[in-house]
């Protein structure tokens, strides 16, 4: 029988969440902060759910959120605007991504199977889907900092098996969160999209 769970921590990650989400498809310098702020929750939530490569992931999110935050303002300063310049991925740097993908998905999925018992913590209840979702959210977060529009078609896969693993999890409040996300990266790709197109246009 699955427990259904709420909690304002929970609650509090979901607002934050989807003011990072907003921001995010804005093109708005202040998706950052939010992040750092939903990352700082969800910690909590995922470690209460015993879904410990997410709880990782959130730790990674919390850091590139400073990080992005930092890049996204100094592009800002260079390029003179307030929206900085999107990009795309070129063949070399999928490669390279797909690769990182791949060596990752493979590391997390044995350190989820092998140390919680190390350690003497539950196992992670879905290893493959938490290594997979989190893997993926690595390369997609590093896209976001660099502004590749190509990350949200990674979100859109990502956003769509979490929602999944949350309803498994009995976390509803958190799958009604990713339910909005994948959506909402549909929307993202095709907002950046304009813009890309309109910034290649101008360039002709």
């Amino acid at each position: 029988m699955i427990e259904i769970q709420f909690s304002w921590v929970e609650w509090f990650g979901f607002v934050t969440a989807l003011v990072y989400l907003y921001f995010s498809i804005n093109q708005r310098i202040w998706l950052w902060p939010m992040g750092i702020l939903s990352s700082a929750f969800y910690i909590a939530v995922f470690f209460d759910a015993r879904l410990y490569a997410d709880m990782v992931l959130q730790v990674y999110y919390l850091v590139v959120s400073i990080l992005g935050w930092i890049m996204w303002r100094r592009r800002q300063v260079e390029e003179h605007a307030s929206k900085i310049q999107i990009n795309k991925l070129d063949k070399n740097m999928t490669l390279k991504l797909l690769l990182s993908f791949g060596v990752l998905y493979v590391v997390l999925a044995y350190v989820l199977i092998e140390v919680p018992p190390w350690v003497g913590i539950a196992s992670s209840d879905l290893p493959y889907w938490d290594a997979f979702t989190t893997a993926a959210s690595f390369v997609a977060t590093w896209m976001l900092a660099k502004k590749l529009i190509d990350q949200w078609l990674i979100w859109i896969v990502v956003d769509f098996v979490s929602m999944g693993m949350y309803i498994y999890k009995g976390l509803y409040v958190t799958a009604i969160l990713f339910f909005v996300y994948t959506i909402m990266a549909i929307w993202g790709y095709l907002s950046w999209w304009r813009d890309y197109k309109q910034y290649e246009h101008s360039l002709t």
